[in-house]
């Protein structure tokens, strides 16, 4: 399976498994299992916001794109994300999110107030 991630900043936290041609999504599944070789699931048909595009099998492997949300502080990985290649079942490793990441001290001096 190869999974395309869209990233959206958003507060919404997302996971992900695999289990042959089921991914399961904050642990609801979703089977691909039917779809032959060739065939294209149009996003529209899935009732689900975390598809970003349709489900294709295009030489016996499934492609799927997924809403990615990342939080304020989220680094390059999270904000340009390369294709994710599943291999075997069970967990998939995403880029860090950055919706744990501590805030950013604001660097400003204070102004006195009889300086304004």
């Amino acid at each position: 399976m190869i999974i395309n991630l869209s990233p959206v900043r958003m507060d919404e936290k997302i996971s992900l498994a695999v289990k042959g041609d089921a991914i399961l999504i904050n642990e609801e599944v979703f089977d691909f299992s039917r779809l032959q070789d060739g065939d294209t699931l149009p996003c529209e048909a899935i009732a689900s916001q975390w598809f970003a595009g349709d489900v294709k099998r295009v030489d016996g492997v499934l492609h799927v794109a997924l809403v990615f949300p990342h939080g304020p502080h989220a680094d390059d990985a999270a904000r340009f994300p390369v294709p994710i290649t599943v291999t075997q079942d069970g967990p998939v490793q995403l880029p860090d999110s950055g919706h744990d990441s501590p805030e950013l001290p604001l660097l400003l001096e204070p102004v006195a107030e009889d300086a304004v």
